[in-house]
């Protein structure tokens, strides 16, 4: 289980490095989009786990869905809110509230709270417990939520 989750921890790093530079390369609606695109996977694999903790527990779900939640939280997402990113472009709307361009030292601590619970929940996922799943699952949703509440708009 640990070399699994070591597996998914190097590639989720050689996401980021790979994800920072091919997000130079878009443009900022690409960078919203793609952003959006990343955030809409982690809140359907949420959603799995929520499920399972709801109704009939499988340990296996619970741990893809909260590896593919840290892989993405571990993928540099950051560089996807380039200038520009920050209004709407056309037809692609976000809900970014303007400081999280200003706030640095904040949206730093946010971004790192949230990938401490994210890889939290991967790694309690690998073992499996059905309740310190919960805990984690909670933290999780914590951490999210913090990010919502400062950063996007209603």
């Amino acid at each position: 289980m640990q070399t699994r989750l070591r597996s998914a921890l190097i590639g989720a790093t050689a996401i980021a490095v790979a994800g920072a530079v091919q997000a130079a390369d878009l443009t900022p609606k690409e960078q919203i989009q793609t952003r959006q695109a990343g955030y809409s996977f982690m809140s359907w694999n949420m959603g799995k786990i929520k499920s399972n903790l709801e109704g009939n527990f499988s340990q296996p779900q619970v741990q893809a869905a909260a590896e593919a939640i840290a892989g993405i939280a571990n993928s540099g997402m950051g560089a996807l809110y380039g200038p520009g990113t920050d209004q709407d472009i056309d037809d692609v709307k976000t809900r970014v509230k303007p400081e999280l361009f200003t706030n640095q030292e904040e949206v730093g601590e946010v971004a790192r709270n949230f990938i401490e619970a994210a890889d939290n929940m991967a790694e309690v996922a690998a073992f499996g417990d059905e309740a310190e799943v919960k805990k984690a699952f909670g933290q999780l949703g914590e951490s999210c939520k913090a990010c919502h509440d400062k950063f996007r708009k209603d």
